[in-house]
């Protein structure tokens, strides 16, 4: 006997009514029903001489990223656009940039994509309205993926990043070394401790410098939204503030404006500059001395190890183990190659 509307409907557990809709294409249909659906049509044999079998490239991720100048954000994007290239045939993958430090639009974002997606990764504000709206996600059945900044006291599958409170105790262990002993004056640049990994580095940062380093003290703590322009005209006056101030650690993103400060100052190569991320801006920092260390995490890898995921997830397939990412000090004489 021919399979029916009715046998689909009793072996995926929904109506008669969704398993028409979903069979006709039309819209009204969560993914994962969507794919429930048409699941049990297939093992019914009903699509059989009606339409091939769905394959892989079925599966549509989202990437939701921070836009403006920040140059790693830049990078990350570019490699999970390389990875869309290089897995079309096993996913559809999207990559999305929302203002970086406005809460409501990455959650209206995260809310768009409902019933759209089968796998979402993000870098996420710590936010009432982004966790949310990540909840609501969960409810579906969309894997949800913390990328770079991870987020609390969500159901997520995973976060793919460095340890960012070690990051920012080795950032403190680099300055307090660079600085040498005796008292000394520290001040720190963040994009937003809205951002769980900014606020992780500011932690391990402190504890590091009270552990060790009694005798620095922290004196100004600057939020700069990631923005070059902003971070220079912040530590412009913070250079004019503090005369003797003989450190800087920047957690996030805005290098470029820093030193454009330390070079106008003529204080460049005189306070120790400790930043992040590989660049090449940050490069050229390092070659010509005005940053002292990068704190480096690699974007191609978290690309990679981001997509891989994802898929398993759409699939659930919980077979491979995680691969963490490593954290790397780079200085002048060990800067790799591109």
């Amino acid at each position: 006997m021919r399979t029916t509307i009715a046998d689909i409907a009793r072996e995926a557990g929904v109506s008669t009514a969704t398993v028409d809709r979903v069979l006709n294409n039309r819209e009204g249909v969560k993914v994962r029903t969507r794919d429930r659906v048409m699941t049990a049509a297939e093992r019914l044999g009903y699509l059989e001489g009606i339409a091939p079998p769905r394959d892989q490239g079925d599966l549509a991720l989202d990437f939701l990223l921070p836009g403006g100048s920040n140059t790693f954000m830049k990078m990350l994007a570019g490699h999970l656009e390389e990875m869309a290239s290089q897995r079309q045939k096993e996913a559809v993958i999207r990559v999305h940039t929302i203002e970086g430090f406005n809460p409501d639009a990455l959650a209206a974002r995260l809310h768009a994509i409902r019933g759209q997606t089968h796998g979402v990764g993000v870098i996420a504000l710590d936010h009432p309205t982004v966790r949310e709206a990540i909840r609501n996600l969960s409810v579906e059945g969309v894997p949800v993926l913390t990328l770079v900044s991870d987020i609390s006291n969500v159901p997520r599958v995973g976060y793919v990043g460095i340890d960012n409170r070690a990051a920012g105790r080795l950032a403190g262990h680099l300055l307090g070394r660079f600085m040498g002993p005796g008292r000394g004056k520290v001040a720190l640049f963040a994009g937003s401790l809205s951002y769980r990994g900014h606020e992780e580095r500011e932690m391990g940062f402190r504890h590091m410098l009270a552990e060790a380093f009694p005798a620095l003290t922290i004196v100004e703590l600057r939020e700069i939204r990631d923005d070059t322009q902003r971070a220079y005209q912040e530590a412009r006056t913070l250079l004019r503030t503090y005369d003797d101030l003989g450190g800087i650690y920047n957690i996030g993103a805005g290098n470029r404006g820093i030193a454009q400060a330390l070079e106008e100052s003529g204080r460049a190569r005189q306070v120790v500059f400790i930043g992040h991320e590989l660049t090449e801006h940050t490069r050229r920092f390092l070659l010509s001395g005005i940053m002292d260390a990068v704190i480096d995490q690699n974007p191609r890898v978290e690309a990679r190890e981001a997509v891989d995921r994802l898929i398993r997830a759409a699939r659930n397939d919980n077979s491979q183990r995680a691969v963490p990412v490593r954290i790397q000090a780079i200085f002048r004489e060990n800067i790799p190659e591109i």
